[in-house]
Formats: structure tokens, C-alpha cells, sequence
């Protein structure tokens, strides 16, 4: 297959650095500093599952040169999903499909609106990792897993030609019986812990083990199992204590991306997590006062970091 990576942070450097050990046919798009960084060092990728070097990579910041792809892996920001749609453009031909990668559950159908149902599946990364330097890449806990299917939840040649290329290279992939449920149930893992981490700035050893802290981090699953279910997205009703068992297990050190992103002053993905919880919330009439204290108490931070408030 070829691939093509855009994004080439903690989920796109280390999923599409794999494909590339295997020996795939993988081009990444990238710009500015990590660009520069790829092309001069090649990309380097520090894991508790091992690290690995690859000091020559394809990688260009003009889609144009790519050609068509058989398979693109948008592992981009979400608030980034529309200023893609440009750049997707040249790499599409007449069998390529798109996998965003991204925590939420608006961009398929961001996708959708611009390419056709037909040209997205569903997909979601199960990692813990982040860019530590342009081209770098550190993965710091977690098994690495993706999943992805039919957004209609059919079999297709195509998915599980993708499933056998990451398995191939080592890499955890499923086609789960139901796309939107595991959006949903990644969503309320990252939201929760999120939100919750965003707002009290602590790591994820401190959240669990304080009473009122993990009691957050419950609630706020609880109100998105609520609003799922307007949206016709029934999950088991063991899926906030699955989602809790994980979070008892991980490093105590860890924090998810908007908290990183809140405490560095860059814009993070604040709408696609809690806001949009609080938006579905709202126009199915579910109450979710939780995830509205934090979308509101961390907006003025997003507007700030995207230089639209100042102070």
C-alpha cells in the first residue's frame, strides 16, 4: 500500500515510523521546523516497546508531489481537520481512502461533507506520546493500538488491508463490530481524564487517587454516555469502568495532550473535547455541568493561545 502521513506529532510519527520499519511504502507530509528536521535527521522515535531511528524518510510539505495514495492517515490536530482539506486534495485518486486519526468524533463527517461518505472510515489511536522536538518523537506509556472500520460498520477489502500492513509492522490494530461506539468510548476516556487534568494541572497518578478528583473524571464519563445515547451510540454499561481500569494503570506521570497544550499556551483541542460534549449536550437537551465548567473555565486560555483575548 501506499501510505500517506500527515501530521507527524506523537500519533503520526510513531504509527507511520513503524509502517516505514516494516518496509511500507509511506510518504510523510510535514512543514516548518519539523519538515526541515525530517529532511536533515531523518526521524527518531524514543518507546517503551523500543526505540528506533530512521535516518532517511519520503517526506515533502507539498501534496502535489505525492500522487495518489492508497490509504492517508490525517493525524493532525482536530481543530486542524478543515485547513486539510486543501492539502488532501492531489493525494486523492480513484481508490484512496482517508483514516483521521484525531481524539473526538466530528471529523469523519468533516471529511465526509468535503469527499464524499465513501472516501472516510472511522479511526482512533490508543497511545501516549508527543513530539519532544521537531522530528522527535517520545511514547512514553501505553499499548500502541489503533482501530478503524466503515463508518457503516461494513466488512471492507480495504480496511483490512490497512489492518494487515499495521500488523505487519507490529502494530495492534482492530475493525471494531461498531466505528461510532469506539469513537464515543475514546472520547470519553480523553475528554474526562482531560478536562479534569486541564483544569487542576495534575498528573494522572494524582488524579485517581484523590477521591473528589476521580469522582470528577467519573462524571464527566457519565455525561457523555448520556449524550451519546441522544446520538443513538449505545456503549456497554461497563465502559466507564473499563476506561477507569486503564487510566489505574497508567504512569503516574501521564497527561493528555489539551493539558499539555492549556499549560504551554498553545491552542489545544478544548472544542472537539469538552465543547463538543457540551454543544451535542445542548441541542439533545442532556444536562452536562461538568464538561461546562471546564469548556468555560479553560476558554479564555484557548483564546488566548489562538490570539483572540488578550490579558
Amino acid at each position: 500500500m501506499r501510505i500517506v502521513v500527515i501530521g507527524v506529532g506523537g500519533v503520526g510519527g510513531y504509527f507511520g515510523g513503524r509502517l516505514v520499519q516494516a518496509g511500507e511504502d509511506v510518504v510523510f507530509i510535514a512543514r516548518g521546523e519539523t519538515l526541515q528536521a525530517l529532511r536533515t535527521k531523518g526521524l527518531k522515535v524514543e518507546s517503551v516497546k523500543g526505540d528506533f531511528a530512521l535516518p532517511s524518510i519520503q517526506v515533502t510539505d507539498d501534496p502535489k508531489q505525492v500522487g495518489p495514495a492508497d490509504a492517508i492517515l490525517l493525524a493532525v490536530k482536530s481543530w486542524q481537520v478543515p485547513e486539510m482539506i486543501d492539502v488532501l486534495r492531489p493525494i486523492i485518486g480513484p481508490e484512496t481512502f482517508i483514516v483521521p486519526l484525531q481524539n473526538g468524533v466530528e471529523a469523519p463527517g468533516q471529511l465526509a461533507d468535503a469527499f464524499g461518505k465513501e472516501r472516510v472510515l472511522g479511526g482512533l489511536a490508543r497511545i501516549l506520546s508527543y513530539q519532544i522536538g521537531p522530528g522527535e518523537i517520545r511514547h512514553i506509556g501505553a499499548e500502541p493500538s489503533l482501530a478503524f472500520g466503515e463508518m457503516d460498520n461494513q466488512k471492507s477489502e480495504r480496511a483490512e488491508r490497512l489492518r494487515q500492513a499495521f500488523a505487519g509492522a507490529g502494530v495492534t490494530a482492530e475493525i471494531p463490530q461498531d466505528i461510532n461506539v469506539a469513537l464515543w468510548t475514546k472520547l470519553l476516556f480523553v475528554a474526562s481524564w482531560g478536562g479534569v487534568g486541564a483544569v487542576t494541572r495534575a498528573p494522572i497518578g494524582v488524579l485517581r487517587s484523590l477521591p473528589e478528583t476521580r469522582q470528577m473524571i467519573e462524571q464527566a464519563m457519565r455525561e457523555i454516555i448520556a449524550v451519546a445515547r441522544t446520538r443513538n451510540v449505545i456503549m456497554p454499561e461497563e465502559t466507564a469502568g473499563r476506561a477507569m481500569t486503564i487510566i489505574d494503570k497508567m504512569p503516574p506521570n501521564g497527561t493528555p495532550s489539551l493539558q499539555r497544550d492549556i499549560i504551554e499556551g498553545k491552542p489545544s483541542e478544548l472544542d472537539a473535547w469538552n465543547g463538543v460534549v457540551v454543544r451535542l449536550g445542548k441541542e439533545a437537551g442532556i444536562a452536562t455541568p461538568l464538561h461546562s465548567f471546564i469548556y468555560q473555565s479553560l476558554l479564555p486560555l484557548e483564546l488566548q493561545a489562538r490570539g483572540k483575548l488578550e490579558f
